[in-house]
């Protein structure tokens, strides 16, 4: 009697599935074919697994991925968690044929809720910053920033009533406040709004164009929800100012600004968390995994998809207890002192004011100019 062997059950079952999934077109493929894609699946290591991941999934292990953007439709693809906006990208996104409908929606209010032209112009700009946070939050699941004008930067009461404008806004439309986060300069004046607008108002705060570890103390003493220190625009100076033009990654003093401030928040229990934001490359972004949040502009989030490298968990909360850091306070007097002696942190605020004021302006310019064809029927 010829013996013969026995088939499982289900081995026709995986001879189909296998075959299908090698390519064969009538789903027939060699015995040998079968045997080596089912044997090489089983022995993939952890090791290759990881491997086999984008640095950006990886990243994500670590840290809340953040698309720091205003094309909406560029959010699609990299599925963040939250999205920031200012007026440059703003700007920027309002100019794309895609999304004129919106400008023009926000045109029609401004007209629509009357008042000076200058008014109207103001009116119509917050209304296009909440329109696009609005569709920004039909795409990512927790909140978006929306940034208050910088050039209110010096004055917190006018902080503080933009502010509670935009939420308003917002609520008109049926989003809670809980899923907006209000950017303000992290001037000492705005640091100050920011406080108000948690404890009186319960909105949170995103304080943004912070370059120097005394901004980032003040706010962690104003109890504000997130700050976002910059980390390229930190490498920007060193390179312009002095004779150093390459940096490695851990040696980014953008990068090392950030892990500093992270430290020191971890290591004295701060409820403030630090999101990472202005990279100019995937080194500085992957030197920060571990960070509480990254926001990454969509070139950057590409790049990171497509890199296969290894990503290690640079910052945890566990490392920053061991730092050897020591806990300050400061008054108005010691911040404003503290921060003027960081020749490049008063620079590049100063300068990324100006920059917000700039394209704000060029904003303002582009809707006054739209606002005044539609009254006249252009």
């Amino acid at each position: 009697m010829t013996s013969r062997a026995v088939t499982p059950p289900h081995a026709g079952a995986l001879s189909r599935s296998l075959s299908l999934s090698l390519g064969a077109a009538d789903g027939r493929v060699s015995r040998a074919a079968i045997k080596a894609r089912f044997f090489g699946i089983m022995s993939v290591s952890p090791d290759k697994r990881r491997k086999m991941e984008s640095a950006l999934e990886q990243i994500k292990k670590y840290t809340v991925v953040v698309a720091d953007t205003g094309d909406f439709n560029a959010i699609e693809e990299y599925k963040p968690q939250d999205a920031t906006t200012n007026p440059s990208l703003i700007l920027a996104a309002a100019k794309m044929p895609t999304y004129q409908p919106l400008v023009e929606q926000a045109i029609k209010y401004g007209i629509a809720n009357g008042g000076s032209e200058e008014e109207q112009v103001t009116n119509a700009m917050d209304k296009l910053f909440v329109i696009f946070g609005l569709e920004i939050l039909k795409k990512v699941p927790g909140r978006v920033s929306t940034e208050v004008d910088a050039r209110l930067s010096f004055d917190k009461e006018a902080m503080v009533s933009r502010a509670r404008r935009l939420i308003s806004l917002y609520e008109e439309a049926g989003v809670s406040k809980e899923r907006i986060l209000i950017k303000l300069s992290s001037t000492w004046e705005g640091i100050q709004a920011g406080q108000e607008l948690e404890e009186k108002d319960g909105i949170h705060c995103n304080m943004t164009l912070l370059f120097s570890f005394a901004q980032a103390v003040a706010c962690a003493e104003a109890h504000v929800t997130l700050i976002s220190p910059f980390v390229g625009r930190i490498l920007d100076w060193y390179k312009e100012n002095t004779d150093r033009k390459n940096y490695e990654p851990q040696e980014d003093p953008g990068v090392q600004s950030v892990t500093k401030i992270y430290n020191y928040y971890k290591k004295f229990n701060y409820k403030t968390v630090v999101m990472g934001a202005s990279f100019r490359n995937t080194g500085e972004v992957k030197a920060l995994a571990g960070c509480d949040l990254l926001t990454i502009s969509p070139g950057l989030l590409g790049e990171l998809s497509q890199d296969h490298s290894a990503v290690t968990c640079s910052l945890t909360p566990q490392g920053a207890k061991e730092c050897d850091l020591e806990q300050v306070h400061l008054d108005e007097k010691s911040f404003r002192w503290l921060h003027n002696e960081d020749r490049m942190a008063v620079e590049k605020l100063s300068d990324g004011i100006r920059k917000f004021a700039a394209d704000a302006i060029k904003l303002e310019a582009m809707i006054k100019e739209r606002m005044f064809n539609v009254k006249n029927g252009q």
